[in-house]
């Protein structure tokens, strides 16, 4: 299978009046965290579908679609490489794992982060050594901090917390919305396994947070706690 196939593939399936509306959905205008992105019009269980019958293709196929012009292109190589790494063996993993660190400038919108990495990276990291998250929540991309944040969800699931909560930390007063999102996606996360470690973690910081991220790291507190947390009366 060859990259071209899959392109191929992916053109005969746009829809322009899809493409137009994702253009708006994803700030795609100037100044936007999505400028200058382009989009085929295709909805992602049909990506599901293709990525499904496309992961025979080689590493270094898949990786000429990542560097596509295209979202969806870029989406569809993303579901690839977790097809691959989720049946691979260790050294295929590791092999997707060092591609994806090597190619995050093509990962480079909400969705394909949040669609690959706790998936990629945070897997690949369960049970290894993790400073390279720390170096990318220190990042001048966005896409790379958010990279950080979300593949850490992988940690959650497995009741391992350290981690996303000192990321929360080093996150707490990023600049950017998408960032204060993940950081409360990944504390409510927390909060849903375990609501003590969660508390504990805001008690001290919540005052200070952006309050986007408060409202999402709070979203699953019962109601009468939650108030208490947006009136500032801990």
């Amino acid at each position: 299978m060859k990259a071209e196939q899959l392109t191929q593939k992916l053109e005969s399936l746009a829809n322009p009046e899809i493409a137009a509306k994702s253009q708006r959905f994803f700030k795609t205008g100037k100044g936007d965290y999505g400028e200058g992105d382009r989009f085929l019009g295709i909805r992602v269980p049909i990506l599901r579908q293709q990525a499904r019958g496309f992961q025979q293709m080689s590493l270094t196929q898949v990786l000429r679609c990542l560097k596509s012009a295209y979202h969806e292109e870029r989406l569809c190589a993303l579901l690839i490489l977790v097809r691959k790494f989720e049946s691979g063996d260790e050294t295929l993993r590791e092999r997707v794992f060092r591609h994806y660190l090597d190619n995050t400038r093509y990962i480079n919108n909400w969705d394909l982060v949040d669609s690959s990495a706790y998936q990629i990276v945070g897997a690949y990291l369960l049970t290894r050594e993790r400073a390279i998250l720390y170096e990318l929540a220190r990042s001048d991309s966005l896409w790379e901090r958010r990279i950080a944040m979300i593949a850490t969800y992988r940690f959650i699931k497995n009741q391992q917390y350290d981690d996303a909560l000192a990321i929360a930390e080093l996150l707490m007063l990023d600049q950017q919305d998408l960032i204060h999102k993940a950081v409360g996606w990944m504390i409510r996360e927390v909060g849903n396994r375990d609501r003590n470690r969660a508390q504990q973690f805001l008690k001290p910081t919540y005052q200070a947070m952006p309050r986007t991220m408060l409202r999402y790291a709070i979203e699953k507190f019962p109601e009468p706690l939650r108030q208490i947390y947006l009136k500032g009366e801990i």
